[in-house]
């Protein structure tokens, strides 16, 4: 492991590459793929927000530089000191590159989380709750059981 550019700019350039990856899809996956671009930004925004300066003149100066054909604006961040842009690597602004990989990958894996909640399975039954409630026993409608009480004591 070694060092990458802080500052945001990691954030910004995996940004710019899905946003140009998005492009070659037409499907929904499309609007997938600009929407995690769109999430990488947060941290750049964040860190202007944090320091008192317009994120979104920053963004689009950022956006700019990381958009040069000849990939010289990979490493521009965020500078908190002036509130512009800055290549964070050549000032020193630097991040564990374990720490961005392990990073991205976490907030991945929660949006994925997240996601599969909703791919839920629609039961034709529970479309009228009047037809899917079953019939419950007495003590406390749940079947003699307790909400997650497992089996209860033995006397």
């Amino acid at each position: 492991g070694g060092v990458v550019p802080g500052g945001g700019a990691i954030e910004m350039e995996v940004s710019r590459h899905l946003r140009e990856a998005a492009l070659s899809h037409t499907s929904k996956s499309q609007l997938f793929i600009k929407a995690f671009a769109k999430a990488l930004e947060v941290i750049p925004r964040q860190l202007c927000n944090n320091a008192g300066f317009d994120a979104t003149d920053v963004l689009n100066k950022l956006r700019q530089k990381h958009a040069a054909a000849d990939g010289s604006g990979k490493n521009f961040g965020v500078d908190v000191n002036t509130g512009g842009v800055v290549d964070t690597y050549e000032a020193f602004v630097w991040e564990p590159s374990l720490v961005k990989l392990n990073a991205i990958a976490s907030a991945t894996e929660a949006a994925c989380l997240i996601l599969s909640v909703d791919e839920t399975v629609r039961n034709p039954k529970s479309e009228n709750p009047q037809d899917s409630m079953p019939a419950m026993g007495g003590r406390g409608g749940m079947g003699g059981r307790g909400r997650g009480r497992g089996r209860g004591m033995r006397r």
